[in-house]
């Protein structure tokens, strides 16, 4: 964990959660970061938040009222079926600092004609923002106090893990570099479930007092249910506070789920907006592959999130940089090579292709296979380096070596980087 390689995330939607779970399963990956590209494997299924809200009201989770709308008229008729003295308008994009962000209408939040239709952008997402389709018309709740709650898989422990902070409302990630003091945590037993004693402890530190402690041990248990009945990944609430008339309400939710739980909650990932992902991350997702776009020119080609993020740093470290990383996963078919070279040779950015296969559950014959096929038929035109290794290497190097076609065959990973850096440079 002392390495150069090591990764903090920087896919948008999960940045805070994610970081923090990094903390809980790998407190060493606060140390250092890599100087390269930062991302995670997308793998998920993230949620609204108005998604989120009415999966934990469903639960007996506390949250504010609220309705949805997808048009300036649609929020004024929320407006009134709410019949509250304040309404809160909250822009539904995967990116936190929404509350700070600002929309290409000009507008710093407020109106829902300004809002809905309009890109917003926050500290969280791409540069020109995200689009807008939909808005919480909630009623607006005072708030005394701000603290935080997560519910998470933790790797090290084999189970949940509930982690607070009686500081909420703020970037997770920056508190746990400046007072990790501040960070509490319960191993919850898989087998047990959470005690009400734990429940009690989180909602104590959490600086939750007299009836109030009751009341947020109470949404705590709750929330363990919520985790328990959907099997996500990870349940953040942020901030979970308190309101000067004494409630525990949650003010913001984020559910979020791994390819894992697809078949048990077939209904919850129907919810999936795809919407806000890159066209080609779409048409990546319709073969089972896993693309994530980068700002570089060589191209990434690899099985494995662990790979790929070695494959890209190495990239960086020998003066290049990485256009993306596209992930084969490890039930390869030679059809999904070949429409992995098709997303690739799209991408005018690529000026060169450095696949990098370790052939533990992936045959190397079968990746070779597709590589010849979609060479012959895209008649690639950009240089590609190839680094295999593991299951029937041999058979695979001289399908390649005896194809005819121009692929360049590497000794090992730093190999193929230079290879591909060079071949880039000339140009």
């Amino acid at each position: 964990m002392h390495s150069e390689f090591l990764h903090t995330v920087l896919q948008f939607p999960l940045r805070s959660a994610k970081l923090l779970r990094a903390l809980v399963l790998s407190p060493m990956l606060l140390v250092a970061q890599s100087q390269a590209f930062q991302f995670t494997s997308r793998r998920w299924l993230n949620l609204q938040e108005y998604q989120s809200k009415k999966l934990m009201s469903d639960y007996g989770v506390r949250v504010q009222r609220f309705f949805v709308a997808d048009s300036a008229n649609e929020a004024l008729q929320a407006d009134k079926r709410l019949n509250a003295k304040e309404i809160v308008l909250k822009a539904q994009i995967l990116a936190g600092g929404r509350g700070k962000g600002v929309f290409n209408s000009g507008l710093k939040g407020g109106l829902a004609e300004q809002m809905i239709g309009y890109n917003l952008a926050t500290k969280q997402t791409p540069k020109g923002g995200v689009k807008v389709n939909k808005v919480i018309v909630a009623e607006a709740l005072d708030i005394a106090r701000e603290t935080y709650l997560a519910i998470l898989m933790d790797r090290s422990c084999n189970g949940p893990m509930l982690v607070g902070s009686p500081q909420g409302g703020v970037d997770i990630e920056e508190l746990v570099a400046s007072n990790p003091e501040l960070i509490f945590k319960e191993q919850i037993g898989i087998f047990e479930g959470i005690k009400d004693s734990q429940a009690q402890r989180m909602a104590e530190n959490l600086g939750f007092l007299g009836p109030l402690k009751n009341q947020a041990a109470d949404q705590i248990k709750k929330l363990y249910n919520v985790f328990l009945k959907v099997d996500p990944s990870q349940v953040e609430v942020n901030p979970f506070s308190e309101t000067p008339e004494g409630q525990v309400v949650c003010f913001d939710a984020k559910i979020n789920f791994d390819d894992n739980a697809e078949f048990p909650q077939k209904n919850i990932f129907a919810m999936d907006n795809k919407s806000e992902n890159e066209p080609i991350e779409n048409e990546a997702a319709r073969y089972d592959l896993k693309h994530i776009g980068l700002d570089g020119n060589i191209a990434c080609f690899v099985n494995g999130a662990g790979l790929a993020m070695a494959t890209c740093d190495i990239i960086f470290l020998n003066g290049g940089k990485p256009a993306n990383f596209l992930d084969l996963g490890g039930s390869v078919k030679e059809a999904q090579v070949y429409q992995a070279f098709k997303l690739l040779t799209a991408d005018p950015k690529v000026e060169a292709i450095l696949l990098s296969i370790f052939g533990g559950i992936v045959n190397c014959a079968i990746i070779a296979n597709g590589i010849t096929k979609a060479c012959r038929e895209l008649e690639l035109k950009v240089p590609m380096m190839v680094r295999l290794e593991g299951t029937n290497v041999q058979e695979a190097q001289s399908i390649l070596s005896s194809s005819g076609l121009p692929i360049t065959s590497t000794i090992d990973l730093e190999d193929a980087a230079r290879k591909a850096v060079d071949n880039v440079s000339k140009k």
